[in-house]
């Protein structure tokens, strides 16, 4: 039986750098190639790009007589060949590891039919989505080994590039870095008309990124992590291992998505050329940004054009410095924070198809009117994995919201080590770090952010259409480890005067 509140190790800023410094081998290793190895890693110039890259199915659906866009999704334990002749125990949704790509249009109603056929709890959350809480799929929603959850809601956010993984309380990082993820794509009559690459597989590519490390031993059990969490040497692109992706297309859209448990990227290009952002979690930037490098912490996405020459090679990185990560030195080489990476080279064709033009102004963002802020709150991310001087308790609603109103979440990193932070449910905008307006990257809508150290963070917060007094959204750490060991909280959004009370039977214990 897991307790309400879990019992957790007393770690401080002192204890935490004392033990990174005997640290920084790689949480998890597949059955493979290689050894293991400790402190940074730099796998720049050294990987084959020997596999093409695996793009996820689209999960197939049927509209039920209502209208209804139903899907399926079986989570199931497999193998899985990362490298040919040695297996790995994995999981998957609908297959051995990671899940089918779900797509849906705005304005429609969805439901998915989830089966467990594990031989223990789990739940599927649907990261970034507008929903209710009783179809969230945070830990309250626990489908037991066997059982099903069949969430139903009205698709009511614009175009946007999402995803889905497990959400059980204590046990969300093993369950993630097993396989149990999938991406989830909105579109919208808006998006469509833009003249972006839309054609899934061919120039509308998802990119699933994972850390992982090999070895011919299989998993380890007993890897050290930093004090982000587990960190693997190399890397997986959706499951695929050293990929390459040919394109026939002189424009390309990469939808690049963080599945790792703890690891940040700084995704660049091999040869220097801008990275063109135009995406990030909620949606479309209202412009196109430039950038020498994308940094993405856990659970957060980008969508970025590549624009290709006939016959020209280029390869996706991720090149993380210290001052990308906003950390002291000792503490990025102990995190990840120093790390490089070859991620996947795509080959464009001998003869590309012309692309077709892309409009300048991508979508319209509406600023909120601080003037009509109805609540702050101030969250306190601590350095021995809690939130407000609290851990995470599952029979204890943290913040009560008011459906219909605007709120600002004052969120402070005020140790020397990283956290990010993540709300269910909204998309946020960014109002200010440290006072400051956000840089372009950072200006549109978001549900997950990277919180540098000793950095305050205002955001802005709209709270429609759901009120359920008696069923919590979660607001937490997305560094999975930190989640795990309690870094997290709950909130439920009522209605004017009503109080929130934890239903019967939301409240699991194990």
């Amino acid at each position: 039986m897991l307790q309400t509140r879990l019992r957790r190790p007393a770690v401080t800023i002192g204890s935490a750098i004392a033990a990174l410094a005997a640290g920084g081998l790689v949480a998890l290793s597949f059955a493979g190639c290689g050894i293991v190895a400790p402190g940074p890693v730099d796998t720049t110039g050294e990987v084959d790009f020997d596999a093409p890259l695996a793009i996820p199915p689209l999960a197939e659906s049927h509209l039920d007589a209502d209208g209804t866009r139903v899907f399926a999704l079986d989570a199931q334990a497999g193998s899985t060949e990362f490298a040919p002749g040695a297996t790995s125990a994995t999981w998957g949704f609908n297959g051995s590891f990671l899940g089918p790509t779900l797509v849906a249009d705005r304005g429609e109603r969805v439901r998915v039919d989830v089966t467990n056929s594990l031989d223990e709890a789990t739940t599927v959350h649907w990261h970034g989505m507008h929903l209710p809480a009783a179809m969230d799929g945070g830990p309250h929603q626990m489908i037991e080994p066997g059982g099903s959850f069949s969430p139903e809601w009205v698709v009511d956010q614009p175009a946007a590039t999402l995803w889905y993984h497990p959400h059980p309380h204590g046990e969300t990082e093993s369950h993630v870095t097993k396989g149990l993820a999938g991406m989830f794509l909105l579109h919208d009559e808006a998006e469509r008309a833009l003249g972006l690459p839309g054609a899934y597989g061919v120039d509308d590519i998802p990119v699933i990124v994972q850390d992982a490390g090999f070895s011919a031993d299989g998993v380890r059990e007993d890897a050290q992590r930093g004090y982000a969490g587990g960190l693997g040497d190399e890397l997986l692109v959706n499951g695929t291992r050293g990929p390459f992706l040919e394109v026939g297309t002189e424009l390309v859209r990469l939808r690049l998505l963080n599945a790792s448990p703890a690891r940040t990227y700084a995704f660049t290009w091999s040869d220097a050329r801008p990275v063109e952002l135009i995406a990030t979690d909620g949606g479309l930037l209202e412009a196109s940004v430039a950038l020498d490098h994308v940094r993405l912490s856990p659970g957060e996405r980008a969508e970025v054009l590549l624009r290709v020459a006939p016959g020209e090679r280029v390869v996706l990185q991720s090149r993380m410095t210290a001052e990308t990560a906003g950390l002291e030195p000792v503490v990025a080489s102990m995190n990840g924070g120093a790390d490089a990476f070859d991620v996947l080279e795509v080959r464009a064709a001998d003869e590309l198809a012309p692309a077709a033009s892309v409009a300048s102004k991508l979508a319209e963002i509406t600023d909120f009117d601080e003037a009509d802020v109805a609540t702050t709150r101030t969250f306190e991310l601590g350095d021995s994995f809690e939130i407000n001087g609290e851990a995470m308790d599952m029979g204890r609603i943290d913040e009560t919201v008011t459906v219909g109103t605007l709120e600002r979440w004052v969120v402070e990193n005020s140790n020397a080590v990283p956290h990010s932070f993540h709300v269910h449910d909204v998309q946020f905008r960014i109002a200010s770090i440290d006072g400051e307006a956000p840089p372009p990257e950072l200006a549109g809508w978001k549900d997950t952010i990277f919180t540098e150290p000793e950095t305050t963070y205002e955001l802005l917060m709209r709270f429609d259409d759901y009120a359920d007094p008696g069923t919590p959204y979660m607001y937490h750490c997305h560094l999975l480890w930190h989640e795990d060991q309690g870094m997290m909280g709950q909130f439920a959004v009522v209605e004017p005067g009503q109080r929130a009370t934890m239903s019967e039977g939301t409240h699991h214990e194990h």
